[in-house]
């Protein structure tokens, strides 16, 4: 059995979440009981999507806003997946971003949630 790192979204609408992962950022799904849930993977990362309906969703306190926290997933040319993304409708939260480690850019998905794309420096 692969073990995953999982990560929870709340999300607005599960299948959209799904389209959205699935159709542009190369997860597969895992298991899908949409609208109230499902769950995708890509490599060691297993992202659960939980609707409103979920129990996820409402085991979140009231007044509980997300900080800055998102799913990180490594691309090996930012370059072409920026140009391939917003080819695909995608838009990006500012433009990309140049550190010690690498270049990065920031991307929600339908609900809003972060998502960084990040390109490590060659080594």
């Amino acid at each position: 059995m692969t073990e995953h790192a999982s990560v929870r979204y709340l999300v607005d609408d599960v299948q959209a979440a799904v389209d959205f992962y699935t159709g542009h950022l190369g997860f597969t799904v895992n298991t899908s009981a949409a609208p109230a849930f499902a769950d995708v993977l890509r490599g060691p990362l297993r992202l659960l999507l939980s609707g409103p309906a979920s129990s996820g969703a409402r085991a979140t306190p009231s007044g509980m806003d997300g900080g800055g926290n998102r799913i990180h997933l490594v691309v090996p040319e930012l370059d072409a997946e920026i140009e391939r993304l917003r080819a695909e409708g995608v838009s990006f939260v500012g433009e990309p971003v140049t550190g010690p480690g690498g270049r990065q850019i920031l991307l929600t998905d339908p609900a809003g949630n972060l998502v960084e794309l990040f390109q490590p420096t060659a080594g």
